[in-house]
């Protein structure tokens, strides 16, 4: 693959002037299938299937449209933000997709953010109103307020609206991301994020309007509004939401009971379904295969999921900004290690990192800055009420994200990490991704995040902080001794760290500056 041979813009159908996220995703099969059922939300696994709470397409397509006319006739206006605030309930997805059917701008949030962080985003986001949960009790200053019996009320509320005429570039939907300040940012998305998605439909996916898809994320997670409801809602296929109690074992009693085809999910969760779940006892015929975001999986496990089930794993590599556009899917082939390729009809290459102002793609094997053309209707309209941070990602018609990577010859992306958790080694610049895939197949490493610790106020060097296997052979000269053979020696650790668990984001993602503020604590 040549830097002449990188596409120079988004190549795939773009889509049309005017166009409504929700409208999308339901007001086809609304009209077509309206008996079809497109949610099922299970609360209690153990109860009866037919208990489970269901919505048929109509039944769902008139449940946003009314909830856009109590908010409409709220005194909302579109363009206006709706921060979110609720439990993992039914009520929460229908009210970002009734929000986006009035035109009316959607913030969700996570129900694990404290009073402040909550408080923050309301701030920041200039949201006209929430919509709160009694449990989530906050000061909402001069913002409208809506209690869940008001949500409720608005499901049944007396008449409809139709979809409102957005254009595909109009404010969409509102995110919160933590970026590498510490401070959160608003990442804006426009209606056309929903279409900007469709290369992932078969790129990923494999989708079908014959698929049930169980996704047990929170609805705040773009994840799971993406792959849980947007994408299963636009290709008319079934969604499984599970909002029960936490429990690894309930997972594959979903898939069976559901009759579930697919799985989105991170990889830990598929790895903790290996270690507690007895595969052996539940039928998963119908279970074509998972799919996996949020954090890297290994060769380890995607190994021990083919074996224990016979399916696949499909990984996906994306931001808040742009979603997933890097994947493998059904009838591409899986190199290890690799999420895979740019999706049909993106324009991604990589920048040289050390060069602000080169926006020449690197030829194979080169490692710099991940980017995505700004053609791409999947990428954010920009971060909210920030006009520094939107002009210093782009560097002409690129958007560059601060993901370090490389193609290889075939085409496939090697993940290298984010530019600012690469270490400095005897003055080589090492990823810490190069050094956790190593010492990941070490047979008593469950888990590992690697960073740059500093010893001295002059010296720092690479440490590896393991939670193994098993905690009785956990053995520091052992994990040492296997990169010793395995990587240079500049990029092999100095110091092995054995620990309960890694910090993560909600979202599934290793926050490594924790890692190293936590050895600075214990070392201190």
């Amino acid at each position: 693959m040549k830097p002449t041979e990188i596409p120079q813009a988004f190549s795939g159908p773009l889509p049309p002037t005017e166009f409504n996220m929700a409208r999308y995703c339901l007001a086809t099969n609304a009209a077509e299938c309206p008996d079809k059922i497109a949610l099922i939300v299970v609360q209690d696994e153990k109860a009866p299937k037919d208990a489970a709470e269901q919505w048929t397409y109509g039944q769902l397509d008139g449940a946003v449209r009314r909830i856009a006319a109590a908010l409409l006739d709220s005194g909302l206006k579109p363009g206006d933000r709706l921060m979110i605030r609720l439990p993992n309930t039914s009520a929460y997805a229908f009210l970002f997709f009734g929000a986006l059917a009035a035109g009316i701008v959607p913030l969700p949030a996570s129900s694990q953010l404290t009073v402040e962080e909550a408080g923050f985003l309301l701030d920041d986001s200039g949201a006209r109103a929430i919509a709160i949960a009694d449990e989530f009790d906050m000061s909402t200053g001069d913002a409208m307020r809506f209690t869940s019996d008001d949500i409720a009320e608005m499901i049944t509320y007396a008449r409809t609206v139709d979809y409102a005429a957005t254009r595909a570039d109009d404010p969409g939907y509102l995110v919160y991301t933590s970026g590498t300040s510490g401070t959160p940012k608003g990442v804006l998305h426009a209606h056309r994020a929903a279409w900007g998605r469709r290369p992932m439909y078969q790129g990923w996916y494999g989708i079908s309007g014959d698929d049930i898809v169980l996704q047990a994320g929170a609805f705040n997670w773009t994840y799971t509004l993406g792959v849980g409801l947007t994408d299963p809602w636009a290709n008319g296929a079934t969604t499984v939401l599970f909002t029960g109690k936490k429990d690894v074992q309930v997972c594959p009693l979903l898939l069976e009971r559901y009759e579930a085809t697919l799985l989105a999910a991170v990889p830990s969760l598929y790895r903790q379904i290996l270690k507690y779940c007895d595969l052996s006892a539940v039928n998963l015929e119908k279970f074509r295969h998972g799919l996996t975001a949020g954090e890297a999986l290994s060769p380890a496990l995607l190994k021990d999921w083919q074996k224990a089930t016979a399916t696949n794993l499909y990984e996906a590599l994306g931001m808040s900004e742009c979603s997933t556009y890097i994947s493998t899917g059904p009838g591409m082939k899986t190199r290890e290690g690799s999420p895979g390729k740019p999706q049909l009809g993106r324009a991604i290459a990589i920048l040289d990192a050390d060069d602000a102002n080169s926006t020449i793609p690197l030829t194979p094997g080169s490692i710099g800055l991940l980017a995505i053309h700004r053609s791409d209707p999947g990428l954010m309209l920009g971060y909210w009420d920030r006009p520094d941070e939107d002009a210093a990602v782009y560097r002409g018609d690129w958007f560059v994200g601060g993901d370090l990577a490389h193609f290889d010859e075939d085409g496939y992306l090697w993940y290298e990490g984010r530019a600012d958790d690469v270490m400095n080694a005897m003055g080589y610049r090492v990823s810490p991704l190069e050094v956790e895939t190593v010492i990941a197949t070490h047979s008593n490493v469950a888990e590992v995040g690697v960073c740059e610790i500093q010893v001295r106020s002059d010296v720092s060097i690479i440490a590896a902080f393991v939670v193994p296997a098993d905690l009785d052979k956990a053995d520091a000269a052992s994990i040492l001794s296997h990169t010793a053979g395995r990587l240079a020696t500049y990029k092999q650790p100095r110091e092995v760290v054995f620990v309960e668990t890694l910090p993560r984001s909600p979202n599934g993602k290793l926050l490594r500056r924790q890692l190293a503020a936590a050895f600075s604590k214990v070392a201190g």
